[in-house]
C-alpha cells in the first residue's frame, strides 16, 4: 500500500532501536518483509549516542540524515524504580525528547512518530480513556516524572505544528510486552517481570511471589502488533493528535488472569502467593481504541495467550542474554 506521506525515498531512523519496540519493528521490517521499496531503516541503540546530550544527538542525525524518525528512546523502568526516581525519569526524558524533536526540526525531518505510554493519562478520570483526555488532570503519583515528560511530547508536537507546520505525532500503546523485553523483577514491567519470576521459581522449585493482589486490570499489547501499527502511522496517519494503539477495552483482563496464562505457558505448577502488602499501582487504566478502529477496522491483534506463549518461548531460548 503506497503512502500518501511518501514523496520519494524514506530514510527512517529508529531511536531506542534495540529495545522492546525497536526490536519488534526491526523484526517486522527485516524478517517479516514489511519494508517497502525505497525505504532504508536505521536502528540506534544507546551505544550509538546518548540522546540526553545535544551534540551527540546532532552527530547521529548528521550521520544517518533521516527523512523520518520513529522516536522510542526513553529512560524506562518498573513501578518501584519509578517510585524511587521520579526526578531522574522527568529530567532524562525531557532532555531526550527535546533533543530528538528539535534536532529533527533543524534537519528538516518531515515526520516524527514518538511513542508515549498510557500512564500519561490522569489518575482520576472516567473510563474508557481516549486521546482527548491526556491533559485533563495529574497522572498517577507513582510515576508522575515519566508521565509528565511523555505528555510534553504531545505539547511539543502541537507547538511544532502550529509554529512550523511539522507533522510530528505520537502513538499511545498500553502495557507492552514481547521478545527483547526487560524481564527483571526490579525494573521490568508487570508481565515480563512475572515471566522472569515464574521461570526462576520453576527452576528453583519455589513458590511464585507476585506483588499486589492481582486484581488490577490491564490491556496487554504484543510488541509486534504495536510495531505494525507504528509503521502504518509513519506511512499513512496524517494527524498531529496522538492515537491510542492498543487492544480494545473489551480485551482488558486482570493481572491474576495474566499470571495464569504465564504459568500455563511455562508449565509452572507450584504455589502462587499474592503479596497484598505491595502496591497494585493503578487498579485499571482502560483505554478506548475507537479512533484506531475508525482508521483500521480490520486490524487483527495477536491473541494474548498466543503472544504470551511466544514471549515465554523467546525468553527461555534466549535466557543467557535476556535482561533478567
Amino acid at each position: 500500500m503506497a503512502s500518501k506521506n511518501k514523496a520519494g525515498p524514506m530514510r527512517v531512523l529508529v531511536t531506542g532501536g534495540s529495545g522492546l519496540v525497536g526490536s519488534a519493528i526491526k523484526h517486522v521490517v527485516e524478517e517479516k518483509g514489511e519494508s517497502l521499496d525505497g525505504e532504508e531503516w536505521f536502528f540506534l541503540s544507546s551505544k550509538d549516542a546518548d540522546l540526553r546530550d545535544t551534540e551527540q544527538t546532532r552527530a547521529v542525525f548528521e550521520k544517518y540524515r533521516p527523512t523520518h524518525v520513529i522516536h522510542l528512546a526513553a529512560k524506562v523502568g518498573g513501578l518501584f524504580m519509578h517510585l524511587r526516581e521520579n526526578l531522574h525519569f522527568l529530567r532524562d526524558n525531557l532532555k531526550i525528547n527535546d533533543n530528538v524533536l528539535q534536532t529533527a526540526h533543524e534537519m528538516n525531518v518531515s515526520k516524527v512518530v514518538s511513542c508515549l505510554s498510557n500512564c500519561i493519562f490522569p489518575d482520576k478520570t472516567t473510563y474508557p480513556i481516549d486521546e482527548t483526555m491526556i491533559h485533563n488532570g495529574p497522572p498517577h503519583e507513582s510515576n508522575f516524572g515519566y508521565s509528565y515528560a511523555k505528555r510534553m511530547i504531545d505539547v511539543q508536537n502541537r507547538a511544532y505544528f502550529k509554529q512550523y507546520g511539522r507533522c510530528y505525532t505520537a502513538v499511545i500503546p498500553t502495557n507492552l510486552f514481547g521478545p527483547h523485553d526487560n524481564f527483571t523483577a526490579e525494573n521490568g514491567h508487570m508481565l515480563p517481570a512475572v515471566i522472569g519470576k515464574v521461570y526462576r521459581a520453576k527452576q528453583e522449585g519455589t513458590q511464585l511471589n507476585v506483588c499486589g493482589t492481582g486484581n488490577g486490570r490491564r490491556q496487554f499489547t504484543f510488541s509486534q502488533d504495536l510495531a505494525r501499527l507504528i509503521i502504518w502511522v509513519l506511512r499513512e496517519y496524517e494527524e498531529v493528535d496522538p492515537i491510542i494503539t492498543s487492544v480494545g477495552a473489551e480485551d482488558e483482563i486482570s493481572i491474576k488472569e495474566a499470571v495464569e496464562m504465564i504459568t500455563k505457558a511455562l508449565d509452572f505448577t507450584g504455589e502462587i502467593h499474592y503479596d497484598n502488602t505491595m502496591s497494585d499501582g493503578q487498579i485499571k487504566k482502560t483505554a478506548s481504541n475507537a479512533k484506531l478502529r475508525r482508521y483500521l477496522p480490520d486490524f487483527t491483534f495477536t491473541p494474548l495467550d498466543e503472544a504470551i506463549k511466544m514471549t515465554c518461548e523467546w525468553f527461555v531460548a534466549n535466557y543467557d542474554t535476556a535482561k533478567k
